[in-house]
């Protein structure tokens, strides 16, 4: 008896839920804090995230599930473009979770770099 409640627990465990996969979605917000709506996806769909960076000062996020997602990120003289996918329940949770180093971090590691290099010949 033992042993037939293990396979069927185990037989249970096995069987598709039926659930689609979840995904945040939104239309060019400036905040991620008004990217929070879920939507379930159709099948074969992903999670996809852009980001359009402009002169660094506001980000225009788009979310939702797309089916032909491929990421992508491109420079423009005004600003870049990040797309993002993933295929986890709600993984496109953080907008800026994937967009390129910025220019101020790149400021700021090169002075770290070149703030050792003159204490050390000092």
């Amino acid at each position: 008896m033992k042993v037939f409640l293990v396979l069927l627990l185990g037989a249970v465990l096995c069987l598709d839920s039926g659930s689609s996969l979840q995904c945040y979605s939104c239309s060019a917000q400036l905040s991620n804090a008004n990217c929070q709506t879920k939507v379930d996806c159709k099948d074969k769909e992903m999670c996809k995230t852009e980001v359009i960076r402009l002169i660094g000062l506001f980000n225009i996020i788009s979310k939702g599930c797309d089916s032909s997602c491929a990421s992508l990120y491109e420079d423009f003289s005004i600003g870049n473009r990040n797309i993002s996918c993933c295929s986890n329940n709600l993984c496109n949770v953080n907008a800026a979770g994937s967009v390129r180093c910025s220019y101020g971090m790149a400021a700021a590691t090169a002075a770290s770099v070149l703030w050792t290099f003159l204490n050390n010949r000092l």
